[in-house]
């Protein structure tokens, strides 16, 4: 059965990602690029320490009509990026979601 984790991997730019999975398997945040897989497992500590909080979490709506939402660190920069909601209730569910399986995810490099 698939768990909470934050999977690890290294993209065609040859820099380190992380998304973070719900216990059904579905992505619910993706990270940003870092130069060095250290800087990644910070990302992820970082999720982890802010995600409790939900004043770090900005909403936003999407050109398209759709909303999400990006986690931010104490620095204000840019932890990781929601997918697409269709509505706003379910984005805010997204967060919720966010905050549980941030806590119980463990790291797994792909």
């Amino acid at each position: 059965m698939p768990h909470p984790e934050f999977q690890v991997s290294t993209g065609k730019d040859e820099k380190f990602y992380f998304n973070l999975t719900a216990a059904n398997g579905k992505i619910i945040l993706t990270s940003q690029g870092y130069k060095a897989k250290d800087g990644c497992e910070n990302g992820i500590a970082s999720v982890k320490k802010n995600a409790s909080n939900k004043k770090h979490f900005e909403r936003k709506d999407s050109k398209g009509g759709q909303y999400y939402f990006v986690l931010k660190a104490t620095n204000s920069k840019v932890i990781g990026k929601s997918q697409m909601y269709t509505t706003n209730v379910s984005s805010e569910n997204g967060i919720d979601s966010i905050k549980t399986n941030a806590r119980l995810g463990k790291i797994h490099y792909m």
